[in-house]
Protein backbone atom coordinates (compact mmCIF):
# COMPACT_ATOMS: atom_id res chain seq x y z
CA UNK A 1 0.00 0.00 0.00
CA UNK A 2 1.02 3.76 -0.63
CA UNK A 3 3.06 5.52 -2.31
CA UNK A 4 5.55 8.44 -0.32
CA UNK A 5 7.60 10.77 -2.33
CA UNK A 6 9.87 13.39 -1.24
CA UNK A 7 12.22 15.79 -2.69
CA UNK A 8 14.88 18.32 -1.09
CA UNK A 9 15.59 21.59 -2.96
CA UNK A 10 17.10 25.07 -2.24
CA UNK A 11 16.58 24.48 1.52
CA UNK A 12 13.18 22.92 1.54
CA UNK A 13 11.83 19.56 1.51
CA UNK A 14 8.47 18.39 -0.29
CA UNK A 15 6.60 15.11 0.67
CA UNK A 16 3.66 13.85 -1.10
CA UNK A 17 1.94 11.08 -0.53
CA UNK A 18 -1.46 9.00 -1.65
CA UNK A 19 -4.88 8.23 0.14
CA UNK A 20 -4.73 4.08 -0.14
CA UNK A 21 -5.29 2.36 2.85
CA UNK A 22 -5.45 -1.58 1.38
CA UNK A 23 -5.37 -4.75 3.17
CA UNK A 24 -5.45 -7.91 0.74
CA UNK A 25 -8.15 -7.43 -2.19
CA UNK A 26 -9.76 -4.50 -0.26
CA UNK A 27 -8.73 -0.46 -0.47
CA UNK A 28 -10.21 2.67 1.08
CA UNK A 29 -9.62 6.18 0.42
CA UNK A 30 -8.91 7.24 3.52
CA UNK A 31 -9.31 10.76 4.95
CA UNK A 32 -6.36 10.74 7.14
CA UNK A 33 -3.36 11.78 5.58
CA UNK A 34 -0.06 9.95 4.92
CA UNK A 35 1.56 13.35 4.87
CA UNK A 36 1.82 15.88 8.34
CA UNK A 37 4.19 18.06 10.06
CA UNK A 38 5.50 17.90 13.45
CA UNK A 39 7.64 20.48 14.88
CA UNK A 40 10.27 21.48 12.12
CA UNK A 41 9.69 17.96 10.89
CA UNK A 42 7.64 16.81 7.56
CA UNK A 43 7.14 13.03 7.41
CA UNK A 44 5.28 10.97 5.01
CA UNK A 45 4.78 6.90 5.87
CA UNK A 46 3.79 3.72 4.89
CA UNK A 47 3.81 0.41 6.45
CA UNK A 48 0.99 1.28 9.14
CA UNK A 49 -1.40 3.87 9.75
CA UNK A 50 -0.82 2.82 13.13
CA UNK A 51 2.70 4.26 12.87
CA UNK A 52 1.58 7.04 11.21
CA UNK A 53 -0.78 8.06 14.40
CA UNK A 54 1.86 7.68 16.40
CA UNK A 55 4.76 9.67 14.34
CA UNK A 56 1.89 12.50 14.38
CA UNK A 57 0.19 12.70 17.57
CA UNK A 58 2.80 11.19 20.22
CA UNK A 59 6.55 11.65 18.69
CA UNK A 60 7.47 14.20 20.67
CA UNK A 61 10.55 15.19 18.40
CA UNK A 62 14.31 16.48 20.25
CA UNK A 63 16.02 19.38 19.94
CA UNK A 64 18.91 19.95 17.39
CA UNK A 65 21.41 22.13 17.85
CA UNK A 66 23.14 24.45 15.20
CA UNK A 67 26.10 23.16 16.21
CA UNK A 68 25.29 19.54 15.74
CA UNK A 69 26.06 17.38 12.37
CA UNK A 70 22.00 16.52 11.27
CA UNK A 71 22.73 12.97 10.05
CA UNK A 72 24.58 12.10 13.43
CA UNK A 73 21.44 13.63 15.15
CA UNK A 74 19.20 11.56 12.69
CA UNK A 75 20.54 8.33 13.52
CA UNK A 76 20.52 8.80 17.42
CA UNK A 77 18.82 11.09 19.28
CA UNK A 78 15.53 11.61 16.30
CA UNK A 79 15.65 7.61 16.01
CA UNK A 80 15.77 7.16 19.53
CA UNK A 81 13.12 9.14 20.01
CA UNK A 82 10.36 7.00 17.34
CA UNK A 83 11.74 4.12 18.81
CA UNK A 84 10.55 4.90 22.13
CA UNK A 85 7.19 6.34 20.77
CA UNK A 86 6.44 3.13 18.42
CA UNK A 87 7.46 1.26 21.58
CA UNK A 88 5.07 3.19 23.73
CA UNK A 89 2.21 2.99 21.52
CA UNK A 90 2.30 -0.33 21.15
CA UNK A 91 3.40 -0.49 17.73
CA UNK A 92 7.23 -1.71 17.42
CA UNK A 93 8.29 -5.21 17.68
CA UNK A 94 10.99 -7.54 18.58
CA UNK A 95 12.52 -10.83 17.05
CA UNK A 96 15.46 -12.31 17.21
CA UNK A 97 16.34 -9.30 19.79
CA UNK A 98 16.20 -7.13 16.71
CA UNK A 99 13.18 -4.23 16.90
CA UNK A 100 11.56 -3.37 13.57
CA UNK A 101 9.18 -0.20 13.32
CA UNK A 102 8.34 1.27 9.75
CA UNK A 103 9.39 2.87 6.62
CA UNK A 104 8.96 7.20 6.18
CA UNK A 105 10.34 9.65 4.78
CA UNK A 106 11.47 12.87 7.26
CA UNK A 107 12.41 15.78 5.54
CA UNK A 108 14.27 18.10 7.97
CA UNK A 109 16.49 21.67 7.98
CA UNK A 110 16.73 21.11 4.05
CA UNK A 111 17.71 17.50 3.91
CA UNK A 112 15.09 14.25 3.20
CA UNK A 113 15.88 10.95 4.97
CA UNK A 114 14.35 7.90 4.95
CA UNK A 115 13.90 5.53 7.67
CA UNK A 116 13.09 1.94 7.29
CA UNK A 117 12.39 -0.78 9.25
CA UNK A 118 15.24 -1.28 10.86
CA UNK A 119 15.56 2.41 11.98
CA UNK A 120 18.21 2.50 9.45
CA UNK A 121 18.51 6.54 8.48
CA UNK A 122 19.18 6.68 4.88
CA UNK A 123 20.16 9.93 2.43
CA UNK A 124 20.01 9.79 -1.66
CA UNK A 125 22.05 11.57 -3.31
CA UNK A 126 20.16 12.63 -5.99
CA UNK A 127 18.11 14.22 -3.71
CA UNK A 128 14.61 12.56 -4.28
CA UNK A 129 13.63 9.54 -2.21
CA UNK A 130 10.28 7.28 -2.35
CA UNK A 131 8.70 4.77 -0.45
CA UNK A 132 5.45 2.14 -0.60
CA UNK A 133 4.52 -0.32 -3.34
CA UNK A 134 4.77 2.32 -5.82
CA UNK A 135 8.35 3.46 -5.09
CA UNK A 136 9.74 2.46 -8.22
CA UNK A 137 7.63 3.85 -10.75
CA UNK A 138 7.92 7.17 -8.39
CA UNK A 139 11.58 7.11 -8.51
CA UNK A 140 11.74 6.62 -12.52
CA UNK A 141 9.34 9.47 -12.56
CA UNK A 142 11.48 11.41 -10.34
CA UNK A 143 14.66 11.24 -12.28
CA UNK A 144 13.22 12.01 -15.72
CA UNK A 145 10.58 14.87 -14.59
CA UNK A 146 11.43 18.66 -14.04
CA UNK A 147 9.21 21.68 -13.25
CA UNK A 148 8.94 22.56 -9.26
CA UNK A 149 9.68 20.15 -6.86
CA UNK A 150 5.65 20.25 -5.91
CA UNK A 151 4.96 19.22 -9.26
CA UNK A 152 7.10 16.95 -9.67
CA UNK A 153 6.29 14.96 -6.41
CA UNK A 154 2.61 14.99 -8.13
CA UNK A 155 3.58 13.81 -11.23
CA UNK A 156 5.61 11.11 -9.34
CA UNK A 157 2.57 10.04 -7.50
CA UNK A 158 0.03 9.91 -10.36
CA UNK A 159 2.71 7.74 -12.07
CA UNK A 160 2.13 5.08 -9.15
CA UNK A 161 -1.52 5.17 -9.26
CA UNK A 162 -1.37 5.11 -12.81
CA UNK A 163 1.05 1.77 -12.54
CA UNK A 164 0.29 0.28 -9.31
CA UNK A 165 -2.79 -0.93 -7.73
CA UNK A 166 -2.53 0.04 -4.24
CA UNK A 167 -1.80 3.61 -4.73
CA UNK A 168 -5.27 6.15 -4.83
CA UNK A 169 -5.58 9.95 -4.89
CA UNK A 170 -6.29 12.47 -3.49
CA UNK A 171 -2.80 13.12 -2.81
CA UNK A 172 -1.46 15.38 -0.29
CA UNK A 173 1.96 17.37 -0.26
CA UNK A 174 3.23 19.23 2.91
CA UNK A 175 6.62 21.38 3.06
CA UNK A 176 8.92 22.46 5.11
Amino acid sequence: MTCIVGIAHQGKVYIGGDSAGVGGYNLSVRADKKVFRNGEFVMGFTSSFRMGNLLQHSLEPPRWHPDDDIHKFMVKDFVDAVRACLKAGGYATKENEGEAGGTFLVGFKGRLFMIDCDYQVGENVDGFAAVGCGEDIALGSMYTSKGTPKSRVLTALAAAERFSAAVRAPFHVEVA
